[in-house]
């Protein structure tokens, strides 16, 4: 179990009335992939269409690997705040504590760092462990891209997995910590908010956390139901441009983190975006005869840009839909 001293210096944070969570045993309905079924292409592509998002199993990945990480994460969120502050602010890469981009705020303090350029003020231990998840999940986020191309029939088969495997491709790491949340700060059954709603804006993210609940995302009749934590499986998001390369096919899941009163929340995504200046639209080869783009073409960097000018609700992807 994760055990990190809480948040220094948190201030009272927004609070956000929650839905009525659907009823019943929601952790059976998550799509679930087992990386080793022969019908892991089509299971994919229908969890893609239907939910955005998926949890993976039989992924393959050393759970040492996993642990490794954890464990050095847990050593970096423990420190006193001067000496992760020495990480460097997030503008936008270093560490961030309660301020999420240019408008929001959450109950989190995070490490936000590029695939390829692992801070030099962490710890050798750190930035070796950093270094071998990051190959990995990169290769694993291929692996997935490429499933999904065949589920869809495209060729070649890497036409999406190539988009994370060039030299100038976007990758970026985020560790997560969302502290115990004091109960002084929860009233009238209305919960804070850890990180707020939102679409992941790249091509595809995979999260691992620790076993701690908080996790949510949105069906389509805009209800919102929790996902119950698993810290041996990994958790796969659709993004903002995958849902354009696929036209709306694969939808791109809005989802959230809520604090947690009781335990610590550790959490690792990987983000695969493309490179800057890749333009992105609708494939061509998804396309049937006489259907018309959903959204105009973009660069990755104008898209990228736009994103973190807006606030996390905001539906990003209407600013570049075709009317």
């Amino acid at each position: 179990m994760v055990v990190i001293t809480k948040l220094s210096a948190v201030e009272q944070l927004p609070i956000t009335k929650l839905h009525r969570p659907v009823s019943g045993n929601f952790a059976g309905d998550v799509p679930l992939l087992d990386l080793t079924s022969p019908a892991a292409a089509t299971q994919v592509v229908a969890a893609c269409e239907e939910f955005g998002f998926f949890k993976l199993t039989n992924h393959g990945i050393s759970f040492e690997l996993i642990d490794r990480l954890e464990c050095e994460a847990v050593k970096f969120f423990s420190l006193p705040i001067w000496k992760k502050d020495a990480a460097g602010s997030a503008a936008p890469f270093g560490y961030g504590s309660r301020k999420i981009g240019t408008w929001d705020f959450g109950w989190i303090e995070y490490l936000l760092m590029q695939a390829n350029s692992i801070n030099p003020a962490l710890s050798s231990s750190f930035r070796s462990a950093l270094s071998d998840y990051i190959s990995t999940i990169k290769n694993l986020s291929c692996e997935l891209l490429e499933l999904m191309a065949e589920g869809l029939g495209l060729q070649p088969r890497n036409i999406l997995s190539k988009l994370l495997m060039d030299e100038e491709s976007d990758l970026m790491l985020r560790l997560n910590h969302y502290p115990p949340c004091p109960s002084s700060q929860q009233r009238n059954n209305i919960s804070v908010t850890g990180f707020g709603e939102h679409t992941d804006p790249q091509v595809i993210s995979i999260l691992r956390s620790n076993n701690t609940s908080g996790l949510q995302i949105s069906l389509r009749d805009g209800r919102w139901v929790p996902v119950p934590p698993d810290q041996s499986s990994f958790f796969v998001n659709v993004g903002d441009s995958l849902q354009v390369l696929t036209n709306g096919r694969f939808r791109s899941v809005k989802h959230r983190v809520l604090a947690n009163s009781v335990q610590s929340r550790l959490s690792m995504i990987f983000f695969g975006g493309p490179p800057l200046k890749e333009r992105v639209a609708p494939l061509p080869l998804l396309m049937e005869e006489g259907e018309e783009s959903l959204y105009r073409e973009f660069t990755w960097c104008e898209y990228k840009t736009t994103a973190y000018k807006t606030k996390l609700v905001d539906n990003r992807l209407g600013l570049f839909e075709k009317h």
